[in-house]
């Protein structure tokens, strides 16, 4: 079994980047932006409405206040500011998962923020912080997904929260298992059967409870279908991770 998420809600105004309608008729998780890396009040809301239309699971995919960058660029952020604007983000995209009858269900970092808690331990505790923070005192343990090995997933765990290990279809792996920095050549794979082969591969060696296809890379939707059309005939279940909880809730769905 294996749960497929992409991210969504990647515009910002008038500027759109995602197909998430077309990406949401395939994936189980909806990664949705929280208006710090993208996204905005208008797409938060109407993402999070076709997400609980067709009972996709939606996501926080937090970041750096890095509108301009994308989300991509590195940066230092002390701790307790981090862990408020984490909350802040998942706190936002609640309101309007509420609002279409659904919750927020688990939060994943976006780009640098991802790629810096896998090492970074004052900012993947930063990150857990802000998870519990929005969650609140007695809330519901809110699911973490991060790269296996990842510190944030160590942080995670410690604090009592299902940490959930993921692997990228469409990401080149180093030889140490993180991903190839996205300036290097062949960092993005493009060629949907070397997509497809990765994929059936990760799933094969139990390298992560969820797969991500990213929202942004072209033709994603079409992708996205190839790699759930290979991985139904392996034999494999397409469905939502366990233990995946939500905000202010008692109930695991």
């Amino acid at each position: 079994m294996i749960d497929l998420n992409a991210d969504l809600g990647e515009g910002f105004g008038r500027w759109t980047l995602t197909d998430d309608e077309a990406l949401l008729s395939v994936v189980t998780s909806a990664n949705v932006a929280c208006g710090f890396h993208a996204g905005d009040p208008s797409i938060m809301r109407r993402v999070c409405e076709l997400a609980a239309e067709r009972n996709v699971r939606i996501g926080a995919q937090v970041s750096y206040r890095d509108l301009a960058g994308f989300g991509r660029r590195s940066m230092d952020v002390p701790p307790d500011e981090l862990a408020a604007e984490i909350a802040y983000q998942i706190g936002a995209l609640e309101v309007f998962a509420r609002a279409a009858g659904s919750r927020v269900s688990y939060v994943k970092p976006h780009g640098a923020l991802y790629n810096r808690t896998v090492h970074d331990a004052g900012q993947a505790a930063a990150v857990v912080a802000g998870v519990r923070l929005a969650v609140g005192p007695g809330g519901a343990a809110l699911p973490v997904l991060g790269l296996p090995g990842s510190l944030l997933l160590d942080a995670a765990a410690e604090a009592g929260l299902p940490a959930v290990p993921e692997a990228f279809a469409d990401r080149a792996y180093t030889p140490e298992g993180t991903l190839v920095p996205r300036g290097e050549p062949g960092a993005v794979l493009h060629d949907p059967d070397a997509v497809v082969r990765q994929a059936l591969e990760l799933v094969r060696t139990g390298a992560g409870r969820s797969l991500c296809l990213h929202g942004d890379t072209p033709g994603a939707a079409g992708l996205a279908m190839r790699v759930r059309q290979a991985l139904v005939e392996a034999g494999v279940a397409v469905e939502a991770f366990a233990g995946a909880s939500r905000v202010g809730s008692e109930d695991s769905a």
